[in-house]
């Protein structure tokens, strides 16, 4: 592949790729850093064979947040804040727009700290299926899992994020369809 082609790929697919990341992760950061390192593999790997760019450099991510994820888990290191704690005491003062924007970010990092709950290969196929449509089977081929696994990774994830959000105490401004909006893509 031409070097230039590439590039220009890769830019395109960058904020997609940055949001994979960054939801697997829970911080722009590591985000960035784990988007940075799929570029380096990216230039470094031979790519004339590759059919489908926007896959490749989609399991190229998830696996680097897996290992993000895996050695955080072994560290038992936990993300940083998504957002700073001065804006946190502002949400209930900021007024119309503002406040929804606020809401929603505080939902996310609820959300987030519920993700983290979650082991390193349920998380990844959670947030590959249910966020980014990736199907089962890639999904496997990420993880190191059978398609079936993967399915029964999400799933269990699934349950598990439905379990503990029915726990937390989440702001319940709007609608929950612009709520889970604001999650996707």
């Amino acid at each position: 592949m031409d070097a230039d082609w590439l590039r220009h790929q890769f830019e395109v697919s960058r904020p997609r790729s940055r949001a994979l990341t960054y939801r697997m992760l829970g911080s722009y950061e590591e985000a960035d850093d784990a988007v940075q390192e799929t570029w380096l593999r990216v230039v470094q790997a031979s790519s004339t064979e590759v059919e489908n760019l926007g896959g490749w450099l989609t399991t190229i991510a998830a696996r680097i947040c897996l290992d993000k994820l895996r050695a955080r888990k072994a560290r038992h290191e936990s993300p940083s804040s998504t957002f700073p704690s001065d804006e946190r005491s502002n949400i209930d003062a900021a007024p119309g727009p503002e406040q929804e924007v606020l809401i929603a970010e505080s939902i996310e990092s609820a959300l987030l700290v519920v993700l983290d709950r979650l082991v390193p290969a349920e998380r990844v196929a959670f947030v590959l299926h249910d966020v980014f449509a990736v199907p089962f089977d890639e999904i496997g081929d990420i993880v190191g899992k059978t398609p079936t696994a993967a399915r029964q990774l999400a799933s269990r994830a699934r349950r598990r994020v439905q379990d503990r959000a029915a726990l937390e105490v989440l702001p319940c401004t709007g609608s929950a369809a612009s709520r889970s909006k604001h999650w996707r893509i």
